[in-house]
């Protein structure tokens, strides 16, 4: 298993994040660390900005650099699948370089639910929704899966819709499931991936991994009992995550 984290300075919401201190470290340092903790024989970050290439190379990480002009970090982790020449067969996971509280055991689960699926051109996991509001809040992303645990579809919408329940507050399907935003795939596959055109269902929901289902290819998801704590967009985001960290989380 090797693990690529695609960062990028020029973030929309809170530029320059993967630099952004959290208790003494780069954000990127501590997803490093989290990547390298999961078992990962090789961690390497995957970037287009010298800023961030030297301080990963800094504190001893692994950088690949890429094109500034990438869709999604998946198509940045295609580029560097394709520098770094790995064999086809090879996992690999891509890491959000905005997660740094993504828990190793994660990480690794992702990974060996893909090499027991070898039907699936991908992996990714979710666990159940609690409340209504994260049922509802388009940020939260919901999926459904069929009987054997492959993905159906992803939505910002509330899916299942829950027909019969409209109406009533504080009800919610019971296995309506949040997606968690890691993916592994095969080296192979991810050039394939990158080769397609977005497709119409991705461009609406801005779903990059609806891509994969349109072209008839298999997601397996596991689902794990609770999700992480989430990731950071926002300067909120970064004072609960920073907060974490100087409590020694």
């Amino acid at each position: 298993m090797i693990v690529i984290i695609p960062a990028r300075f020029a973030s929309t919401r809170l530029p320059g994040k993967p630099l952004a201190d959290l208790a003494g470290k780069p954000m990127i340092e501590r997803v490093y660390a989290s990547a390298r903790a999961s078992s990962a024989k090789r961690v390497i970050v995957a970037t287009d900005d010298a800023r961030i290439s030297a301080v990963v190379r800094g504190f001893g990480g692994e950088v690949c650099m890429t094109a500034a002009d990438h869709r999604s970090g998946t198509d940045r982790i295609a580029e560097a699948v394709s520098t770094l020449a790995l064999d086809a067969d090879e996992v690999v996971i891509n890491l959000q370089g905005d997660e740094p509280l993504m828990p190793p055991a994660l990480i690794r689960r992702v990974a060996d639910t893909l090499l027991a699926h070898p039907l699936a051109a991908m992996a990714t996991a979710a666990h159940a929704i609690h409340d209504r509001r994260s049922f509802q809040d388009p940020n939260v992303v919901k999926l459904v899966t069929d009987r054997n645990g492959f993905a159906l579809y992803f939505s910002r919408a509330p899916i299942p819709w829950p027909r019969d329940q409209t109406g009533r507050v504080g009800e919610f399907p019971a296995d309506a499931l949040r997606h968690i935003g890691i993916y592994a795939y095969r080296a192979e596959f991810v050039g394939r991936y990158a080769a397609w055109p977005p497709c119409p269902p991705e461009r609406i929901e801005s779903l990059e991994q609806l891509r994969v289902l349109w072209n008839g290819e298999r997601i397996a998801v596991c689902e794990v009992p609770e999700g992480p704590p989430g990731g950071v967009d926002t300067a909120e985001d970064l004072e609960r995550v920073r907060a974490v960290f100087e409590k020694g989380g």
